[in-house]
């Protein structure tokens, strides 16, 4: 079975823009036992109280929600272009309606503090230290055109 390497964040020498705005990146969480996971292209990497963070966006309907909000640890994982059909899938099928992880065909690797998949480049393991609503009163900039389904979402870092 594949294992990652661990490196510190000041060793991860790819650009976060591409990451997740371009490759996309899957949120995984586990909830009683049972894993979900869906594809996002919102969120980042930064600094925030002299910790290093990662922070994903999550509309308030997904079922992967559900998975973070009960959980302590989520992960954040990266995939090369031949996984594309699969993450499009995992952002477009709702675990709720259907065993998706099964379909998805991913590996789940076991032993990790949150859920993750053999298939991945690179994994972020996260441990949530902030969860707020996101809302669109709190645009200074009115001209930022919001999603269609509209906002709340809710921030997790």
């Amino acid at each position: 079975m594949k294992q990652f390497k661990e490196i510190s964040a000041e060793e991860l020498n790819e650009s976060p823009f591409k990451m997740i705005g371009k490759d996309w990146m899957l949120v995984a969480a586990e909830k009683e036992g049972k894993v979900n996971a869906m594809t996002a292209s919102w969120g980042g990497l930064g600094v925030m109280w002299n910790k290093n963070v990662a922070y994903v966006f999550l509309r308030p309907q997904r079922y992967t929600k559900e998975f973070v909000d009960s959980s302590e640890k989520f992960s954040l994982s990266f995939y090369d272009a031949s996984h594309r059909e699969t993450l499009q899938y995992l952002g477009s099928v709702s675990g709720r309606q259907e065993d998706k992880m099964a379909k998805a065909g991913l590996t789940l690797l076991e032993g990790e503090d949150a859920p993750c998949f053999v298939e991945a480049r690179a994994v972020l393991i996260c441990r949530k230290m902030y969860a707020q609503k996101f809302g669109s009163e709190c645009f200074v900039d009115k001209s930022v055109e919001l999603p269609e389904q509209g906002l709340p979402y809710h921030v997790y870092c």
